[in-house]
């Protein structure tokens, strides 16, 4: 019977990317992503933002780009699957939930970036829009596969949905 694992975050990031290297020199960075929803209040219809906390990690060219590109404070979009991991620490058996991301899309429009909007990788600094294929210049595999440049077709700051 076949399963699905995957999870599709929108977010600002809590603080700067951290990146570590692997006895192999494979750049890992690890994300702390906020998502934020709204409810009303039972008694007084006061609207109540609630805010989850995800950690996220990104592997090779991924984690390169979220330690050039994003900081505290930035909007980004990932998609990915939950993992679990066990470790011991003070003799005491921990868990941690994460998300391995599989894509990453800049929501912020970076000064620095390229007038054009792309990015010398070819990843443009915008969340895909509705109608965007699924080809997103990342593959499952976490290698990076080129994307031919386009022209940005969004002027105004906010992203397109």
């Amino acid at each position: 019977m076949a399963s699905v694992n995957k999870v599709i975050l929108l977010g600002t990031l809590g603080r700067d990317p951290e990146v570590r290297f692997s006895a192999n020199q494979l750049p890992i960075a690890s994300l702390s992503l906020a998502t934020s929803s709204f409810r009303r209040s039972a008694e007084s219809q006061d609207r109540i933002e609630e805010t989850e906390w995800h950690r996220v990690t990104l592997f090779g060219r991924q984690a390169e780009i979220a330690q050039q590109y994003l900081r505290k404070g930035s909007r980004a979009y990932i998609e990915g699957r939950l993992r679990t991991r066990k470790y011991e620490k003070d003799e005491q058996t921990h868990y941690v939930t994460e998300i391995v991301a599989e894509q990453l899309q800049l929501i912020d429009r970076r000064q620095d970036s390229p007038a054009d909007g792309n990015f010398s990788d070819g990843n443009s600094g915008y969340a895909p829009s509705r109608s965007a294929s699924r080809s997103s210049g990342y593959s499952s595999g976490n290698q990076y596969a080129s994307q031919p440049k386009t022209q940005n077709a969004f002027d105004d700051e906010e992203p397109p949905f």
